[in-house]
């Protein structure tokens, strides 16, 4: 298949080899024109709208201001090809998903989100699970695409709008995950229990998921090497308390993990992988346990 790809970050970076190990005909545009040129086995596009000369688009761009300037404000989306399918798998907001609808439906051409749960060590892998909704043909016919890109499709139905809530609802649950391993270790390590060895037993008794084992072996050996930055992280955190403030819902615990991550960002932890809120979790723990009185 044709496929225009837009947005090689470190995720677009670690996905469109894989189309191209596939045998599909990829060809990229990147706002930062190296990093296209470094990727093999692709032709580079001179604009976002090129790429919508082709019968797919992926887009994989980090927030809905990239969206809107690439997508948008460029005018990409006036001169597609009619049976052009774009397959947006950013992760954005719901107002913006929303907005997206109608720009598509005037331009004639089919929208498909399809934001994935997984990071670009998993991309590299085609390890990716790919939350898939929007107009049903439309889906399947990407869905090869698709296969190339993740281990699993897991599709949502008609409306784009459930695959963007369930990614935004997803990655609540990871940084509230990372809040829960973060603030026990430091309650465990305030009584000389290291963080390993307690979340070891955690993990293999209680917890036994991929989050939980991802992130809890960055917490385990202190180590947090971004494979999705804090800052990034933060930004989900705020798509889901602005998405539950559009429908009057309360997530109070969504609202405690933002203002520690906001802390965590001033204390200059926002491009390592979000992880290292726990980190910060601990510091904070350290600082503020009095000294005890014999």
């Amino acid at each position: 298949m044709d496929v225009g790809f837009i947005g090689i970050g470190s995720m677009g970076a670690a996905m469109a080899p894989n189309l191209v190990k596939a045998g599909h005909r990829v060809r990229v545009w990147n706002r930062n024109l190296a990093a296209a040129k470094a990727l093999e086995g692709v032709q580079i596009l001179p604009s976002p709208a090129a790429a919508f000369e082709n019968a797919a688009v992926i887009t994989m761009l980090s927030d809905d201001a990239a969206v809107r300037s690439v997508i948008i404000d460029s005018g990409a989306l006036a001169s597609a090809r009619k049976d052009c399918v774009h397959v947006m798998m950013s992760t954005i907001s719901l107002a913006l998903v929303e907005e997206l609808e109608e720009l598509h439906r005037d331009a004639g051409i089919a929208y498909v989100a399809a934001p994935v749960f997984g990071v670009p060590a998993m991309a590299e892998k085609a390890q990716l699970n790919i939350l898939a909704a929007g107009n049903a043909e439309a889906v399947e016919a990407v869905q090869p695409l698709l296969d190339s890109l993740g281990q699993k499709t897991w599709r949502l139905g008609g409306h784009p709008l459930h695959a963007n809530v369930a990614k935004i609802a997803g990655n609540m649950m990871n940084a509230l995950a990372i809040e829960a391993m973060g603030e026990a270790t430091a309650l465990t390590e305030s009584y000389g229990l290291k963080a390993g060895d307690f979340l070891e037993i955690v993990i293999g008794a209680m917890f036994a998921s991929p989050s939980y084992k991802r992130y809890g072996g960055h917490i385990a050996s202190n180590s947090y090497e971004p494979g999705f930055k804090l800052i990034l992280g933060l930004k989900d955190v705020n798509l889901a308390l602005d998405a539950a403030k559009a429908k009057l819902a309360v997530l109070p615990a969504a609202e405690i993990v933002r203002e520690n991550m906001l802390r965590a960002v001033d204390r200059g932890l926002g491009d390592r992988d979000w992880s290292a809120l726990a980190s910060y979790l601990g510091s904070r723990t350290r600082q503020e346990t009095p000294l005890r009185q014999d």
